[in-house]
């Protein structure tokens, strides 16, 4: 869960389309929709444009309780499917490194 801590909380239950609501947890505000940073054409839940830092830990639930039909792959064959993969060195533009704050390029 991401809870997000505002100043002004009580500022969004104006709007026409209620998509920030009182957390269930004193002093959060829950969105019901796409949060931008740094950008305003969020394609996913969260977009962050720029650098995150995180102070604790970024959790995804993968373990085998939410998974079935485990079973050991062949190796030779990923690793041949592994030199076929295309791998590429590139250098960030100028124009977007200055932007987003990139020094090394």
């Amino acid at each position: 869960k991401f809870f997000f801590q505002a100043s002004n909380p009580g500022q969004f239950e104006n709007d026409s389309d209620v998509l920030w609501q009182r957390g269930h947890v004193p002093e959060t505000i829950v969105c019901h929709g796409r949060v931008g940073i740094n950008t305003d054409a969020p394609d996913e839940a969260l977009v962050v444009c720029g650098n995150a830092k995180v102070m604790g830990r970024i959790m995804h639930p993968s373990d085998s309780r939410a998974k079935e039909n485990i079973r050991e792959v062949d190796t030779n064959e990923q690793l041949r499917r592994i030199t076929q993969m295309r791998l590429v060195e590139y250098d960030y533009k100028p124009e977007f490194a200055s932007v987003m704050g990139i020094k090394d390029t």
